[in-house]
């Protein structure tokens, strides 16, 4: 967490400036988003670029506040939020294993992946409103759950101009076809063992896997799955960084939509698109994966 490069600047904690407040997406409880916002003060006219950092399960915004200090530190306003049934969200240490039980026995949410980039779609419509922020330059990374959340903002909305999800790119289809679904299914096994039971298995199976997807994330293994919505970011910078050992995120898995990301992005934007797995590392964010997606950020947001 310390790793994300940050200015030299002797009283960073004098020149901070933090805000924390809420945005209402939607009517009820889990309608209520929890804001952070970090930045340096300073003049209130200049727009700056924005990054918004998202964190992984079981964690929360305030976890993110070392790698938010760094890049508010280098003149970004740094922004986490908690994503849905987490944080200020969840009422307890179940929240959100009880609610992904609850959109699998109903069907009437959806929190493992899609409700919290409905937040991150009204996020966008206040930072694009802001004085102090370039509505053009405004970025978008998390890790692993943050990472996919990072990578289907960036699908569905534009005005996140670069994106660099970390660990949390993968093919949901492919893994299902392979039979490589298991690292992933063990990180949420709840609903899957919820389901297994209703379905009258006795074991998972990836035909459990595959109407459990359909059920908490419709689409998740088809239409909105990688070799669709990678490409479709183009021709907007998109790293993808993972460990090249990861079991949750096989790199096997993103053959195919790497190609097609090359296609889309096509010889006048080559340099736009990047895969980075590192040798060796399973799933973990590394100072190397911190390291990268700054980088990528100064390249294309400064």
């Amino acid at each position: 967490m310390e790793s994300c490069p940050k200015a030299n600047i002797g009283n960073l904690k004098e020149l901070l400036k933090e805000e924390n407040l809420y945005l209402h997406t939607e009517a009820g409880d889990q309608g209520k988003l929890p804001v952070l916002i970090l930045s340096t003060k300073g003049n209130n006219q200049e727009k700056r670029p924005a990054v918004v950092f998202l964190h992984s399960t079981h964690k929360c915004k305030e976890w993110l506040r070392p790698l938010l200090e760094a890049y508010a530190s280098r003149g970004y306003v740094a922004i986490g939020v908690d994503s849905r049934y987490h944080g200020e969200r969840a009422s307890s240490l179940t929240t959100y294993r009880d609610a992904l039980v609850s959109s699998w026995k109903n069907g009437d949410t959806m929190p493992f992946i899609f409700d919290t980039v409905w937040d991150l779609i009204k996020l966008a419509d206040y930072l694009t409103g802001r004085d102090d922020i370039d509505p053009t330059k405004i970025g978008i990374t998390g890790e692993s759950l943050g990472g996919m959340h990072a990578w289907f903002a960036a699908f569905a909305d534009t005005r996140y101009a670069v994106a660099a999800p970390i660990i949390g790119v993968q093919g949901f289809r492919w893994a299902i076809d392979n039979d490589k679904w298991q690292a992933r299914v063990d990180s949420i096994k709840a609903v899957f063992e919820e389901a297994r039971t209703d379905l009258g298995k006795n074991e998972i199976d990836k035909e459990v896997v595959e109407k459990v997807w359909d059920r908490i994330a419709p689409g998740l293994a088809s239409q909105f799955d990688a070799p669709n919505t990678v490409p479709a970011i183009a021709p907007r910078p998109l790293l993808i960084v993972n460990g090249a050992e990861d079991p949750r995120c096989p790199l096997e898995g993103l053959e195919i939509p790497k190609t097609r990301a090359y296609e889309a992005y096509g010889e006048a934007h080559s340099d736009k698109f990047k895969l980075v797995a590192e040798p060796g590392i399973g799933h973990q964010m590394t100072p190397l994966m911190v390291k990268e997606a700054s980088d990528w950020f100064d390249q294309f947001l400064k």
